[in-house]
């Protein structure tokens, strides 16, 4: 079943309350029709998440999970006069302010016009100062309105329309911000934790950041995974957190790591301790860079009163799954459902081919099966000429069906109605059984592709009997005829293409040639 979206829309535009309120008779609430399919696939970033947790695991670190919102005073304690900068690649959190409304005389006409007896007003105001107060969430709302009030969804959901107050609201920053480094996060969960366990604290986190890009490309995202670590003690160096992040890759399944100290270190580590960690691509041998680390500053740390050295390292996840993936674009590896093209063999473009409209009943598969054989049967008795298909009851209804040619100096059904669709190359043909032999991608669909069992007679007969099926469940009686002369699309013979499908022959170029002198004829008379 699919839903006509453009009239949805169209109608949406004229009284979207009613078009709302109607949508549901699109939809099937009661019944059994899907089963789950064994479309299983696995992201391969969350493959490898999952592996560096439990390497982490394996190494005796704990798990923690780490605020994704950190107030800004963070960046500035991490920072210190290095935190402007880093502030501009920060996502700040804005929020609507909760609309202060008023109900006047007009307003109340305006809402008597949706609900005619409303007399309510004091309730109204009670509610509107209650969601002022934040007592009634905003996504709760209509729900009160509807609860209290007692009036219809629609009638609450058009009287908050007639407010502008809800429309005009417009964001107000605050001081909370979506993190651009797990360390913001780190410091205050040390700066806890180093009263409620004994030293060593071992700490690990596998989560998101946020940076605000200039630009989204081959490399950056607004969003990307790390695996964080860090390591506090009595004592511990350089030398044994970049032992333990060694120990770390080789898990992974590299070599020998490189580290480089970095010529410009970020404030929040200690001078000449921050270091980037390279591995070699196993394909090509180029050393990358995967991970950034350090000893975290003891003055930044002094802010949140932890005396202790701390470690820390985190690896990019996504530039690690590119190594291991050898895809080369970052949107491509982590959004492939919105960037990657789809690429489908012909067996699976085949399965993409369907019958369009078909009949829902067994009763008009036996009819879509009496067509086909009368169709054959007398496929080359001259024209004009009509044969009986079926006559007798069918759903309750009396009924008879012919097959018919009413053009002269032809026969029954045309040359292209036994064309059976075919898929080769990516393309989507209709071949005919025999003939076309000069013609190279015929002959070649024929021993090369894969033939979806669909020809064209098929296809047009189920047409014939779901239309017939429809007439008589609408309760109309008399005519259904469906001619076929000329096929130019597939369409025109109800044979469609599954959109994954149609998207992946239109981004190469591939055609669809499903066309041909069909001349199918098919009558019904209800009575």
């Amino acid at each position: 079943m699919r839903i006509d979206t453009k009239k949805l829309l169209k109608d949406a535009q004229k009284d979207y309350e009613r078009t709302w309120a109607e949508s549901a008779k699109l939809l099937k609430v009661k019944g059994k029709y899907f089963t789950l399919a064994n479309k299983r696939r696995q992201h391969p970033l969350f493959d490898l998440i999952i592996k560096a947790r439990n390497i982490f695991l394996e190494m005796g670190f704990a798990e923690v999970i780490t605020p994704l919102i950190t107030e800004e005073c963070h960046v500035y304690l991490q920072y210190g006069p290095e935190a402007p900068v880093i502030l501009d690649r920060i996502f700040y959190l804005a929020g609507l302010p909760r609309a202060d409304i008023g109900i006047s005389k007009e307003k109340i006409s305006e809402i008597k016009k949706i609900i005619p007896h409303f007399n309510e007003v004091k309730e109204l105001q009670r509610i509107f100062r209650k969601y002022k107060r934040g007592e009634i969430e905003s996504d709760d709302l209509t729900e009160t309105l509807v609860e209290e009030l007692k009036i219809r969804e629609e009638q609450a959901t058009q009287m908050i329309s007639l407010f502008p107050e809800f429309s005009q609201l417009r964001p107000v920053p605050t001081k909370l911000t979506l993190r651009s480094h797990t360390t913001s996060s780190w410091f205050p969960i040390l700066k806890e934790m180093q009263y409620k366990e004994t030293l060593p604290l071992q700490l690990f986190s596998i989560s998101p950041k946020f940076r605000r890009e200039q630009k989204l490309d081959v490399k950056h995202l607004y969003e990307s995974w790390t695996a964080s670590m860090v390591i506090m003690a009595e004592e511990i160096s350089l030398e044994d957190g970049q032992e333990i992040v060694e120990k770390f890759f080789r898990k992974l399944g590299f070599g020998e790591v490189e580290f480089r100290i970095k010529r410009a270190t970020s404030k929040y580590y200690a001078p000449k301790t921050e270091f980037e960690a390279f591995v070699r691509h196993p394909k090509n041998g180029e050393s990358i860079e995967v991970g950034d680390g350090g000893l975290y500053n003891p003055l930044s740390l002094a802010r949140y009163k932890i005396p202790y050295p701390v470690f820390n390292f985190g690896a990019g996840l996504e530039r690690i799954a590119m190594i291991k993936t050898g895809i080369m674009d970052i949107r491509k590896l982590v959004y492939p459902h919105l960037y990657v093209k789809a690429e489908y063999t012909d067996e699976q473009l085949a399965g993409m081919v369907e019958v369009d409209q078909t009949p829902l009943t067994r009763e008009g598969e036996k009819l879509v099966k009496a067509i086909i054989q009368t169709a054959i049967k007398n496929a080359n008795q001259p024209s004009p000429c009509q044969f009986l298909a079926y006559k007798g009851k069918f759903l309750d209804r009396n009924v008879e069906v012919h097959v018919y040619e009413s053009d002269m100096r032809k026969k029954l059904i045309g040359p292209a109605a036994l064309n059976t669709v075919y898929v080769y190359d990516g393309n989507i043909l209709g071949v005919p059984k025999e003939g076309l032999e000069n013609t190279k991608i015929v002959k070649r669909a024929r021993k090369k592709g894969v033939s979806t069992g669909i020809r064209y007679l098929d296809a047009i007969a189920a047409l014939a009997a779901a239309s017939i099926e429809k007439k008589i469940n609408a309760g109309e009686i008399g005519e259904v005829d469906v001619r076929v002369k000329i096929a130019k699309l597939a369409s025109d013979v109800n044979v469609r293409v599954e959109a994954a499908g149609m998207a992946c022959i239109t981004s190469k170029n591939k055609k669809i040639i499903v066309k041909g002198p069909v001349f199918v004829g098919i009558k019904a008379n209800i009575v």
